[in-house]
């Protein structure tokens, strides 16, 4: 199946599972393909046939937008290498929670979380280590004679119920026979861990009038706007850029992406305009800007601009 295609069967998953979602991603450089929103659910996906084609950069990228945003990072795919990806099963790529399409649709229309993850030598799930020494202890069952009957160890054992140990599939199903108690934890796709990251300098110079005036502003390497800004609870998809036909173009997308992210969306353009905004998009002009001095006064600009 062909990126498209794919695409097409993922943005037909999330509506039927009442998602709100996004134009697509078509400008380039673009670090994800989709924005999907269901109540406060809010995802970022990246989707490709092979999901190997993911690299380090970009991934870190997305895992930085959906920080800022309050999303969760998701790559959808159909394949690693020469092999499909497992239904039921969580693959991670640079950090990035990584699904076939049928797990997909497994997790969002049926409410049917995945039970294994992959990693390096196979396929591994979570137990409950807490409840597995609860019941065992209860049952009085010695650590010794549970290790003998899963042919472990006395460690391996003691490591499942106190430091709560993955192990492989083969072994958690023996456990849940013997014990006749479902122990096996499912892994929550939606759940990441925020990505560490070191803030480097605002270059640009319209972006530094921003920071100027009071914002926080986060660049974006690989995105279709060229930076967050943010000031308590506005939160600003900011592009920047001389008025053309490939600004016009990212306005829409940034006004697609902003009423799925609830966001606002502006876009700073290097020189004059006759356009008060597109779409959702302000359109502010650099001079404009400069005679800016605080956060509330580029908030009224923005909803001036927007209501005429």
């Amino acid at each position: 199946m062909d990126k498209e295609l794919l695409a097409a069967h993922v943005e037909e998953v999330l509506r039927e599972a009442g998602f709100s979602t996004s134009d697509r991603c078509y400008l380039r450089p673009r670090s994800f393909d989709l924005a999907a929103r269901r109540d406060d659910q809010f995802l970022f996906l990246k989707i490709l046939s092979n999901i190997d084609g993911l690299n380090e950069r970009t991934a870190l990228e997305i895992r930085r937008l959906a920080k800022h945003l309050l999303a969760s990072p998701i790559l959808v795919g159909e394949k690693t290498r020469d092999q499909y990806l497992e239904r039921g099963a969580v693959y991670f790529r640079y950090g990035i929670p990584t699904l076939s399409l049928f797990t997909l649709a497994d997790c969002l229309l049926e409410g049917a979380l995945p039970l294994v993850y992959a990693a390096h030598g196979g396929l591994y799930v979570r137990i409950d280590g807490d409840r597995m020494r609860q019941i065992r202890l209860a049952r009085g069952i010695s650590l010794g004679a549970l290790a003998t009957e899963l042919g472990v160890s006395r460690r391996t054992i003691s490591k499942y119920e106190v430091e709560d140990m993955d192990t492989s599939v083969d072994v958690a199903l023996k456990l849940e026979e013997i014990f006749n108690e479902e122990l096996i934890e499912p892994v929550d796709p939606f759940q990441t861990e925020a990505v560490a990251e070191v803030k480097g300098p605002v270059t640009d110079n319209i972006l530094r009038l921003l920071l100027e005036i009071g914002f926080e502003v986060v660049p974006t390497a690989q995105a279709p706007f060229n930076a967050i800004t943010r000031e308590g609870k506005l939160v600003v998809l900011t592009g920047v850029g001389k008025f053309s036909q490939s600004i016009i173009k990212k306005a829409r997308l940034m006004s697609s992406l902003s009423s799925v992210a609830r966001t606002k969306s502006v876009v700073i353009v290097d020189g004059e305009t006759k356009l008060e905004c597109i779409e959702e998009t302000a359109l502010i002009e650099k001079r404009e800007l400069e005679d800016i001095d605080e956060t509330r006064d580029f908030e009224d600009l923005v909803a001036e601009k927007k209501s005429k």
